[in-house]
Protein backbone atom coordinates (compact mmCIF):
# COMPACT_ATOMS: atom_id res chain seq x y z
CA UNK A 1 0.00 0.00 0.00
CA UNK A 2 0.82 3.64 -0.33
CA UNK A 3 -0.50 5.45 2.74
CA UNK A 4 -1.23 9.16 3.01
CA UNK A 5 0.07 10.42 6.37
CA UNK A 6 -0.52 13.76 8.07
CA UNK A 7 -0.54 15.25 11.56
CA UNK A 8 -2.46 18.13 13.16
CA UNK A 9 -2.21 18.41 16.94
CA UNK A 10 -3.61 20.90 19.42
CA UNK A 11 -4.97 20.57 22.95
CA UNK A 12 -7.52 23.34 23.40
CA UNK A 13 -8.35 24.87 26.77
CA UNK A 14 -11.39 26.99 25.94
CA UNK A 15 -10.92 28.88 29.23
CA UNK A 16 -7.28 29.83 28.47
CA UNK A 17 -6.13 33.36 27.62
CA UNK A 18 -4.17 32.96 24.37
CA UNK A 19 -5.25 31.69 20.93
CA UNK A 20 -3.26 29.28 18.75
CA UNK A 21 -2.45 31.13 15.54
CA UNK A 22 -0.96 29.80 12.34
CA UNK A 23 2.41 31.12 13.55
CA UNK A 24 2.02 28.99 16.70
CA UNK A 25 2.01 25.89 14.49
CA UNK A 26 4.90 27.18 12.38
CA UNK A 27 6.99 27.58 15.56
CA UNK A 28 5.69 24.34 17.08
CA UNK A 29 6.22 25.58 20.64
CA UNK A 30 6.16 22.32 22.67
CA UNK A 31 6.25 20.38 19.38
CA UNK A 32 8.62 20.41 16.40
CA UNK A 33 7.89 23.21 13.96
CA UNK A 34 5.53 22.71 11.04
CA UNK A 35 6.90 20.33 8.40
CA UNK A 36 5.68 19.43 4.92
CA UNK A 37 6.30 16.57 2.53
CA UNK A 38 9.66 14.85 2.73
CA UNK A 39 10.73 17.15 5.59
CA UNK A 40 8.42 15.09 7.83
CA UNK A 41 10.85 12.20 7.43
CA UNK A 42 13.32 14.27 9.42
CA UNK A 43 11.13 13.62 12.48
CA UNK A 44 11.48 9.84 12.38
CA UNK A 45 13.85 9.73 15.36
CA UNK A 46 11.62 11.96 17.50
CA UNK A 47 9.07 10.46 19.90
CA UNK A 48 5.96 11.32 17.85
CA UNK A 49 3.08 9.13 16.69
CA UNK A 50 3.72 9.88 13.03
CA UNK A 51 7.31 8.67 13.35
CA UNK A 52 6.23 5.41 14.99
CA UNK A 53 3.62 4.83 12.29
CA UNK A 54 5.94 5.53 9.36
CA UNK A 55 8.77 3.42 10.75
CA UNK A 56 6.40 0.50 11.34
CA UNK A 57 4.59 0.47 7.98
CA UNK A 58 7.81 0.89 6.06
CA UNK A 59 9.09 -2.16 7.90
CA UNK A 60 6.00 -3.99 6.61
CA UNK A 61 6.87 -3.11 3.01
CA UNK A 62 4.40 -0.24 2.67
CA UNK A 63 5.17 3.27 1.38
CA UNK A 64 3.96 6.62 2.62
CA UNK A 65 3.00 9.97 1.13
CA UNK A 66 3.70 12.54 3.87
CA UNK A 67 1.60 15.70 3.56
CA UNK A 68 1.99 17.97 6.60
CA UNK A 69 2.73 17.71 10.31
CA UNK A 70 1.70 20.63 12.50
CA UNK A 71 1.45 20.92 16.27
CA UNK A 72 1.22 23.84 18.69
CA UNK A 73 1.37 24.06 22.46
CA UNK A 74 -1.86 23.93 24.43
CA UNK A 75 -3.78 27.20 24.52
CA UNK A 76 -7.19 28.65 23.87
CA UNK A 77 -8.98 28.06 20.56
CA UNK A 78 -7.20 27.45 17.28
CA UNK A 79 -7.90 30.45 15.08
CA UNK A 80 -10.18 29.95 12.10
CA UNK A 81 -7.32 30.97 9.82
CA UNK A 82 -4.89 28.40 11.27
CA UNK A 83 -7.46 25.59 11.20
CA UNK A 84 -8.59 26.22 7.64
CA UNK A 85 -5.07 26.57 6.26
CA UNK A 86 -3.73 23.36 7.82
CA UNK A 87 -6.90 21.26 7.47
CA UNK A 88 -7.24 22.55 3.92
CA UNK A 89 -3.81 21.19 2.97
CA UNK A 90 -4.69 17.75 4.31
CA UNK A 91 -8.07 17.63 2.57
CA UNK A 92 -6.59 18.85 -0.70
CA UNK A 93 -3.95 16.11 -0.56
CA UNK A 94 -6.67 13.52 0.11
CA UNK A 95 -8.53 14.83 -2.93
CA UNK A 96 -5.61 14.72 -5.36
CA UNK A 97 -3.01 12.22 -4.17
CA UNK A 98 -2.87 8.57 -5.20
CA UNK A 99 -2.96 6.33 -2.11
CA UNK A 100 -4.62 3.24 -0.62
CA UNK A 101 -5.19 4.23 3.04
CA UNK A 102 -4.86 7.21 5.36
CA UNK A 103 -3.18 7.70 8.74
CA UNK A 104 -3.77 10.84 10.81
CA UNK A 105 -1.69 11.85 13.84
CA UNK A 106 -4.25 13.94 15.78
CA UNK A 107 -4.73 15.09 19.35
CA UNK A 108 -8.47 14.70 19.87
CA UNK A 109 -9.09 17.83 21.98
CA UNK A 110 -8.91 20.54 19.31
CA UNK A 111 -11.51 23.31 19.43
CA UNK A 112 -11.33 26.05 16.80
CA UNK A 113 -12.92 29.47 16.89
CA UNK A 114 -15.63 28.33 14.49
CA UNK A 115 -16.15 24.67 15.48
CA UNK A 116 -16.05 22.48 18.59
CA UNK A 117 -14.74 19.21 17.17
CA UNK A 118 -11.65 20.00 15.12
CA UNK A 119 -10.67 16.39 14.51
CA UNK A 120 -14.20 15.21 13.75
CA UNK A 121 -14.67 18.00 11.24
CA UNK A 122 -11.36 17.16 9.56
CA UNK A 123 -12.41 13.52 9.24
CA UNK A 124 -15.80 14.55 7.83
CA UNK A 125 -14.13 16.65 5.14
CA UNK A 126 -11.72 13.85 4.25
CA UNK A 127 -14.53 11.27 4.08
CA UNK A 128 -16.43 13.57 1.75
CA UNK A 129 -13.60 13.40 -0.80
CA UNK A 130 -12.34 9.80 -0.40
CA UNK A 131 -15.65 7.99 0.15
CA UNK A 132 -16.71 5.32 2.63
CA UNK A 133 -14.45 2.49 1.42
CA UNK A 134 -11.12 4.16 2.20
CA UNK A 135 -9.47 2.82 5.37
CA UNK A 136 -8.60 5.63 7.80
CA UNK A 137 -6.79 5.07 11.10
CA UNK A 138 -6.11 7.74 13.69
CA UNK A 139 -3.91 8.04 16.76
CA UNK A 140 -4.96 10.34 19.61
CA UNK A 141 -3.50 11.83 22.75
CA UNK A 142 -4.82 10.27 25.97
CA UNK A 143 -6.21 13.75 26.72
CA UNK A 144 -8.52 13.47 23.74
CA UNK A 145 -12.21 14.27 24.17
CA UNK A 146 -13.19 11.49 21.79
CA UNK A 147 -16.35 12.42 19.91
CA UNK A 148 -18.95 10.29 18.22
CA UNK A 149 -17.94 11.89 14.92
CA UNK A 150 -14.30 10.82 15.30
CA UNK A 151 -15.22 7.21 16.08
CA UNK A 152 -17.88 6.93 13.39
CA UNK A 153 -15.75 8.31 10.55
CA UNK A 154 -12.45 6.52 11.26
CA UNK A 155 -12.04 2.78 10.79
CA UNK A 156 -9.71 2.58 13.77
CA UNK A 157 -8.66 4.94 16.57
CA UNK A 158 -5.98 4.32 19.20
CA UNK A 159 -4.76 6.53 22.08
CA UNK A 160 -1.62 6.96 24.15
CA UNK A 161 -1.26 4.77 27.22
CA UNK A 162 1.21 6.82 29.21
CA UNK A 163 1.16 10.23 30.89
CA UNK A 164 3.85 11.60 30.73
CA UNK A 165 3.51 10.66 27.06
CA UNK A 166 6.58 8.49 26.59
CA UNK A 167 4.71 6.13 24.22
CA UNK A 168 3.81 8.54 21.41
CA UNK A 169 5.86 6.68 18.79
CA UNK A 170 4.59 3.36 20.18
CA UNK A 171 1.03 4.60 19.68
CA UNK A 172 1.78 5.38 16.04
CA UNK A 173 3.11 1.86 15.69
CA UNK A 174 -0.08 0.44 17.21
CA UNK A 175 -2.11 2.50 14.72
CA UNK A 176 -0.07 0.89 11.97
CA UNK A 177 -0.69 -2.59 13.38
CA UNK A 178 -4.42 -1.86 13.51
CA UNK A 179 -4.42 -0.66 9.90
CA UNK A 180 -2.63 -3.82 8.77
CA UNK A 181 -5.17 -5.98 10.62
CA UNK A 182 -8.11 -4.11 9.10
CA UNK A 183 -6.76 -4.41 5.56
CA UNK A 184 -6.07 -8.13 5.81
CA UNK A 185 -9.76 -9.04 5.88
CA UNK A 186 -13.09 -7.98 4.48
CA UNK A 187 -14.73 -8.74 7.82
CA UNK A 188 -15.85 -5.53 9.53
CA UNK A 189 -14.50 -4.75 12.98
CA UNK A 190 -17.13 -4.00 15.62
CA UNK A 191 -16.75 -0.81 17.64
CA UNK A 192 -17.91 -0.68 21.28
CA UNK A 193 -17.90 2.63 23.19
CA UNK A 194 -18.60 3.61 26.81
CA UNK A 195 -18.61 7.21 28.05
CA UNK A 196 -17.49 7.85 31.63
CA UNK A 197 -20.07 10.05 33.44
CA UNK A 198 -17.59 12.30 35.29
CA UNK A 199 -14.60 14.51 34.48
CA UNK A 200 -11.16 13.40 35.64
CA UNK A 201 -8.68 16.07 36.83
CA UNK A 202 -5.51 16.22 34.75
CA UNK A 203 -3.24 15.71 37.77
CA UNK A 204 -4.73 12.30 38.61
CA UNK A 205 -4.18 10.92 35.09
CA UNK A 206 -0.46 10.21 35.54
CA UNK A 207 0.37 6.62 34.68
CA UNK A 208 3.34 6.79 37.04
CA UNK A 209 0.77 6.50 39.84
CA UNK A 210 -2.49 4.77 40.63
CA UNK A 211 -5.26 4.55 39.59
CA UNK A 212 -4.24 5.32 36.00
CA UNK A 213 -1.40 2.79 36.00
CA UNK A 214 -3.78 0.02 37.03
CA UNK A 215 -6.31 0.93 34.34
CA UNK A 216 -3.76 0.63 31.55
CA UNK A 217 -2.30 -2.55 33.04
CA UNK A 218 -5.78 -4.08 32.90
CA UNK A 219 -6.28 -2.75 29.36
CA UNK A 220 -3.17 -4.54 28.18
CA UNK A 221 -4.25 -7.76 29.92
CA UNK A 222 -7.61 -7.66 28.13
CA UNK A 223 -6.38 -6.57 24.71
CA UNK A 224 -5.05 -9.94 23.44
CA UNK A 225 -8.68 -11.16 23.38
CA UNK A 226 -9.80 -8.38 21.00
CA UNK A 227 -8.35 -6.31 18.17
CA UNK A 228 -7.70 -3.05 20.03
CA UNK A 229 -8.65 -1.30 23.29
CA UNK A 230 -8.25 2.37 24.28
CA UNK A 231 -9.01 4.63 27.21
CA UNK A 232 -8.78 8.42 26.97
CA UNK A 233 -9.27 10.20 30.33
CA UNK A 234 -10.03 13.33 28.33
CA UNK A 235 -9.07 16.98 28.64
CA UNK A 236 -11.35 18.56 31.26
CA UNK A 237 -11.06 22.16 30.06
CA UNK A 238 -12.87 22.17 26.72
CA UNK A 239 -16.37 23.59 27.07
CA UNK A 240 -18.47 21.49 24.71
CA UNK A 241 -20.94 18.67 25.12
CA UNK A 242 -18.59 15.73 24.42
CA UNK A 243 -15.83 16.74 26.82
CA UNK A 244 -14.96 13.78 29.04
CA UNK A 245 -13.36 10.34 29.35
CA UNK A 246 -14.13 7.53 26.90
CA UNK A 247 -13.39 3.79 26.75
CA UNK A 248 -13.60 2.09 23.35
CA UNK A 249 -12.43 -0.97 21.48
CA UNK A 250 -12.58 -2.98 18.26
CA UNK A 251 -12.87 -6.66 17.47
CA UNK A 252 -14.33 -9.14 15.03
CA UNK A 253 -16.27 -10.82 17.86
CA UNK A 254 -18.66 -8.14 19.12
CA UNK A 255 -19.56 -10.03 22.31
CA UNK A 256 -15.89 -10.39 23.18
CA UNK A 257 -15.28 -6.67 22.69
CA UNK A 258 -18.30 -5.83 24.85
CA UNK A 259 -17.01 -8.03 27.67
CA UNK A 260 -13.59 -6.41 27.56
CA UNK A 261 -15.01 -2.88 27.43
CA UNK A 262 -17.45 -3.56 30.27
CA UNK A 263 -14.62 -4.88 32.45
CA UNK A 264 -12.37 -1.92 31.68
CA UNK A 265 -15.19 0.60 32.11
CA UNK A 266 -16.09 -0.79 35.52
CA UNK A 267 -12.45 -0.53 36.62
CA UNK A 268 -12.33 3.12 35.54
CA UNK A 269 -15.59 4.08 37.25
CA UNK A 270 -15.45 2.24 40.56
CA UNK A 271 -14.66 3.64 43.00
CA UNK A 272 -15.11 7.05 41.47
CA UNK A 273 -13.19 8.86 44.19
CA UNK A 274 -9.98 7.03 43.23
CA UNK A 275 -9.49 9.88 40.72
CA UNK A 276 -9.75 12.69 43.31
CA UNK A 277 -6.74 15.01 43.70
CA UNK A 278 -5.36 16.82 46.73
CA UNK A 279 -3.61 20.11 45.97
CA UNK A 280 -1.12 22.03 48.11
CA UNK A 281 -1.36 25.80 48.51
CA UNK A 282 1.72 27.91 47.64
CA UNK A 283 2.81 29.05 51.13
CA UNK A 284 2.39 25.61 52.70
CA UNK A 285 4.13 23.90 49.78
CA UNK A 286 7.17 26.19 49.89
CA UNK A 287 7.47 25.84 53.67
CA UNK A 288 7.30 22.05 53.43
CA UNK A 289 9.83 22.03 50.59
CA UNK A 290 12.23 24.10 52.69
CA UNK A 291 11.89 21.75 55.68
CA UNK A 292 12.31 18.58 53.63
CA UNK A 293 15.22 19.92 51.60
CA UNK A 294 17.29 20.79 54.68
CA UNK A 295 18.27 17.15 55.15
CA UNK A 296 17.66 15.90 51.60
CA UNK A 297 20.27 15.13 48.99
CA UNK A 298 17.86 15.66 46.13
CA UNK A 299 15.56 18.55 45.17
CA UNK A 300 11.96 18.88 46.26
CA UNK A 301 9.87 19.59 43.15
CA UNK A 302 6.79 21.80 43.18
CA UNK A 303 4.48 21.52 40.16
CA UNK A 304 2.96 24.93 39.38
CA UNK A 305 0.07 23.18 37.69
CA UNK A 306 -2.31 26.11 37.11
CA UNK A 307 0.21 27.99 34.95
CA UNK A 308 1.29 24.97 32.94
CA UNK A 309 1.65 25.96 29.26
CA UNK A 310 1.01 22.31 28.43
CA UNK A 311 -2.66 22.83 29.37
CA UNK A 312 -3.15 26.41 28.24
CA UNK A 313 -1.20 28.61 30.67
CA UNK A 314 1.18 31.29 29.43
CA UNK A 315 4.01 30.39 31.85
CA UNK A 316 4.18 33.87 33.33
CA UNK A 317 2.31 33.86 36.66
CA UNK A 318 4.25 35.10 39.67
CA UNK A 319 2.49 33.33 42.55
CA UNK A 320 5.12 30.66 43.14
CA UNK A 321 8.06 33.06 42.75
CA UNK A 322 6.49 35.38 45.31
CA UNK A 323 5.98 32.45 47.71
CA UNK A 324 9.64 31.41 47.38
CA UNK A 325 10.81 34.96 48.13
CA UNK A 326 8.32 35.47 50.95
CA UNK A 327 9.66 32.49 52.89
CA UNK A 328 13.33 33.06 52.08
CA UNK A 329 13.91 29.93 50.02
CA UNK A 330 17.56 29.28 49.13
CA UNK A 331 19.11 27.22 46.34
CA UNK A 332 15.77 27.31 44.54
CA UNK A 333 15.04 27.58 40.82
CA UNK A 334 11.84 28.26 38.90
CA UNK A 335 11.14 27.81 35.20
CA UNK A 336 10.18 28.69 32.72
CA UNK A 337 9.03 32.29 33.06
CA UNK A 338 8.07 33.34 29.56
CA UNK A 339 8.84 37.06 29.26
CA UNK A 340 10.49 38.14 25.99
CA UNK A 341 11.01 41.71 27.24
CA UNK A 342 12.84 40.50 30.35
CA UNK A 343 15.04 38.19 28.28
CA UNK A 344 15.85 41.07 25.90
CA UNK A 345 16.72 43.37 28.80
CA UNK A 346 19.05 40.74 30.24
CA UNK A 347 20.83 40.28 26.92
CA UNK A 348 21.19 44.03 26.49
CA UNK A 349 22.65 44.46 29.99
CA UNK A 350 24.97 41.44 29.91
CA UNK A 351 26.13 38.87 32.44
CA UNK A 352 26.99 40.25 35.86
CA UNK A 353 24.83 43.35 35.54
CA UNK A 354 21.61 44.15 37.37
CA UNK A 355 18.35 45.02 35.66
CA UNK A 356 15.36 46.73 37.20
CA UNK A 357 12.32 45.23 35.48
CA UNK A 358 8.75 44.12 36.06
CA UNK A 359 8.93 40.36 35.46
CA UNK A 360 6.08 38.22 34.22
CA UNK A 361 2.55 38.61 35.47
CA UNK A 362 -0.60 37.04 34.04
CA UNK A 363 -3.17 39.75 33.24
CA UNK A 364 -5.99 37.18 33.12
CA UNK A 365 -5.42 36.21 36.77
CA UNK A 366 -6.73 38.67 39.30
CA UNK A 367 -3.95 40.02 41.50
CA UNK A 368 -1.10 38.41 39.56
CA UNK A 369 0.92 41.54 38.93
CA UNK A 370 4.40 41.58 37.40
CA UNK A 371 7.14 41.30 40.04
CA UNK A 372 9.08 44.58 39.89
CA UNK A 373 12.52 44.19 41.40
CA UNK A 374 16.25 44.35 40.76
CA UNK A 375 17.53 41.09 39.26
CA UNK A 376 21.10 39.96 38.68
CA UNK A 377 21.82 38.61 35.20
CA UNK A 378 23.77 35.40 35.88
CA UNK A 379 23.76 33.71 32.46
CA UNK A 380 22.52 34.14 28.90
CA UNK A 381 21.55 31.64 26.21
CA UNK A 382 20.26 31.64 22.64
CA UNK A 383 17.54 29.22 23.77
CA UNK A 384 18.58 26.41 21.45
CA UNK A 385 18.95 22.95 22.95
CA UNK A 386 18.02 19.31 22.46
CA UNK A 387 15.55 17.53 24.75
CA UNK A 388 17.32 14.76 26.64
CA UNK A 389 14.52 13.25 28.73
CA UNK A 390 12.39 10.25 27.76
CA UNK A 391 9.35 12.17 26.54
CA UNK A 392 10.68 14.39 23.74
CA UNK A 393 14.13 12.84 23.47
CA UNK A 394 16.08 14.15 20.51
CA UNK A 395 13.74 17.02 19.67
CA UNK A 396 15.49 20.25 18.69
CA UNK A 397 14.15 23.26 20.59
CA UNK A 398 14.43 27.02 20.12
CA UNK A 399 12.88 29.12 22.89
CA UNK A 400 14.45 32.35 21.70
CA UNK A 401 16.79 34.46 23.83
CA UNK A 402 16.94 33.08 27.38
CA UNK A 403 18.45 34.29 30.62
CA UNK A 404 19.14 33.15 34.16
CA UNK A 405 18.13 35.86 36.58
CA UNK A 406 18.70 35.80 40.32
CA UNK A 407 16.85 37.48 43.15
CA UNK A 408 17.83 36.60 46.71
CA UNK A 409 18.15 32.78 46.87
CA UNK A 410 16.09 32.07 43.77
CA UNK A 411 17.32 31.50 40.21
CA UNK A 412 14.81 32.15 37.43
CA UNK A 413 14.96 30.57 33.96
CA UNK A 414 13.45 33.17 31.60
CA UNK A 415 12.52 32.35 28.00
CA UNK A 416 11.18 34.28 25.01
CA UNK A 417 8.80 31.50 23.96
CA UNK A 418 6.56 29.47 26.22
CA UNK A 419 7.11 25.75 26.74
CA UNK A 420 6.22 23.35 29.51
CA UNK A 421 9.13 22.68 31.89
CA UNK A 422 9.33 18.92 31.31
CA UNK A 423 13.01 18.30 30.58
CA UNK A 424 16.11 18.92 32.69
CA UNK A 425 17.91 20.39 29.68
CA UNK A 426 15.50 23.33 29.80
CA UNK A 427 17.22 24.39 33.04
CA UNK A 428 20.67 23.45 31.84
CA UNK A 429 20.45 25.72 28.80
CA UNK A 430 20.76 28.70 31.18
CA UNK A 431 23.31 27.00 33.40
CA UNK A 432 21.03 25.71 36.17
CA UNK A 433 22.00 22.22 37.31
CA UNK A 434 18.63 20.83 38.48
CA UNK A 435 20.19 18.01 40.48
CA UNK A 436 22.07 20.52 42.66
CA UNK A 437 19.06 22.64 43.57
CA UNK A 438 17.21 22.19 46.85
CA UNK A 439 13.87 23.30 45.40
CA UNK A 440 12.63 23.28 41.80
CA UNK A 441 9.37 24.93 40.75
CA UNK A 442 8.31 23.51 37.38
CA UNK A 443 5.50 25.04 35.37
CA UNK A 444 4.06 21.65 34.49
CA UNK A 445 1.33 19.32 35.70
CA UNK A 446 2.55 15.76 34.99
CA UNK A 447 4.92 15.62 32.00
CA UNK A 448 7.87 16.77 34.12
CA UNK A 449 7.72 13.49 36.06
CA UNK A 450 9.20 11.57 33.11
CA UNK A 451 12.58 13.30 33.49
CA UNK A 452 12.44 14.67 37.05
CA UNK A 453 10.93 11.89 39.16
CA UNK A 454 14.27 10.07 39.27
CA UNK A 455 15.99 13.04 40.94
CA UNK A 456 13.12 14.18 43.21
CA UNK A 457 13.17 13.83 46.98
CA UNK A 458 9.47 14.67 47.00
CA UNK A 459 6.92 16.05 44.54
CA UNK A 460 4.11 18.42 45.51
CA UNK A 461 1.30 19.56 43.19
CA UNK A 462 0.64 23.22 43.98
CA UNK A 463 -2.46 25.25 43.21
CA UNK A 464 -1.01 28.74 42.81
CA UNK A 465 -3.28 31.19 40.97
CA UNK A 466 -3.13 30.65 37.21
CA UNK A 467 -5.25 30.55 34.06
CA UNK A 468 -5.69 26.74 34.12
CA UNK A 469 -8.13 25.72 36.84
CA UNK A 470 -6.90 22.32 38.02
CA UNK A 471 -10.20 21.37 39.68
CA UNK A 472 -12.63 21.07 36.75
CA UNK A 473 -15.63 21.60 39.05
CA UNK A 474 -14.46 25.20 39.53
CA UNK A 475 -14.58 26.07 35.82
CA UNK A 476 -17.43 28.25 34.49
CA UNK A 477 -18.91 25.58 32.22
CA UNK A 478 -21.68 26.57 29.80
CA UNK A 479 -21.89 23.78 27.22
CA UNK A 480 -20.93 20.57 29.05
CA UNK A 481 -23.36 17.67 28.69
CA UNK A 482 -26.22 18.03 31.13
CA UNK A 483 -25.78 15.61 34.02
CA UNK A 484 -22.01 15.20 33.57
CA UNK A 485 -20.35 15.22 36.98
CA UNK A 486 -17.76 17.99 36.95
CA UNK A 487 -15.25 15.98 39.01
CA UNK A 488 -15.24 12.54 40.66
CA UNK A 489 -18.36 12.33 42.85
CA UNK A 490 -18.81 16.03 42.14
CA UNK A 491 -21.88 18.06 41.25
CA UNK A 492 -23.66 17.31 37.99
CA UNK A 493 -23.62 20.03 35.34
CA UNK A 494 -26.81 21.95 34.82
CA UNK A 495 -26.81 24.99 32.51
Amino acid sequence: MNILVAGFQHETNTFAPTLATYESFVRGEDFPGLARGEDILGLLNVNLPISGFINFVRGQGQSVTPVIWAGAGASAHVTTDAYERIAGEIVQAARTASFDAIYLDLHGAMVAQHLDDGEGELLARIRAVVGPAMKIVVSLDSHANVTEQILSLANGVVAYRTYPHVDMADTGRRAGELLMALTRTDQPAHLVVRRVPFLIPVNSMSTMMQPARGVYDLLEQLEPHVLSLSFAPGFPAADFAECGPVVWGYGFDKAGVERAIDTLFAHVCHPEDQWAVQFDEPDAAVQRAMRVSEAAGRPVILADTQDNPGVGGDSNSMGMLRALLKHGARDAAIGLICDPAAAAAAHEAGVGRRIDIALGGCPQVEGDEPLRASYEVEALSDGRFVYGGPMMNGKQADLGPMARLRIDGVRIAVSSAKAQLLDRNMYRTVGIDPERMKILVNKSSVHFRADFAAIAEEILVVRAPGPFIADPAELPWKHLRVGMRMKPNGPAFSP
